[in-house]
């Protein structure tokens, strides 16, 4: 397993962008797939974006497609989400997830969970 730390949430106007990191620890961090999921309240955790191990394949939820783009830096040991064009629907927690080897848009298939961070999108 890996430590994720989640940063750069807040509260932002509808159409407002948002830049989420993740950090982790360590010097194995290319050697895991990564994704960011969210949570709002009264709902289940769903799939937001995935990144392979060296950033050559990118998977995105259709509800957020156009509009969040997830990027790594492997020397950094930090994954990102830029949120544009963010609508009150994406209100919720926001995850990261680390799975050795390979990405998957299933929450049971991460073996490593960050805190989470807010983000509140007013209208």
């Amino acid at each position: 397993q890996v430590q994720l730390v989640e940063s750069g949430g807040g509260l932002v106007q509808a159409g407002g962008s948002l830049r989420l990191s993740c950090a982790t620890s360590g010097r194995t961090f290319s050697m895991y797939g990564m994704g960011w999921f969210r949570q709002a309240p009264g709902k289940e955790r769903e799939f937001v974006a995935a990144i392979s191990r060296l950033g050559g394949r990118t998977y995105y939820a259709d509800s957020v497609k156009g509009r969040f783009t997830i990027s790594r830096d492997n020397a950094k040991n930090t994954v990102y989400l830029q949120m544009n064009s963010l609508k009150p629907e994406d209100t919720a927690v926001y995850y990261c997830a680390a799975k050795k080897w390979t990405t998957s848009a299933g929450a049971n298939d991460y073996d490593s969970w960050g805190q989470g961070t807010q983000v509140t999108v007013s209208s």
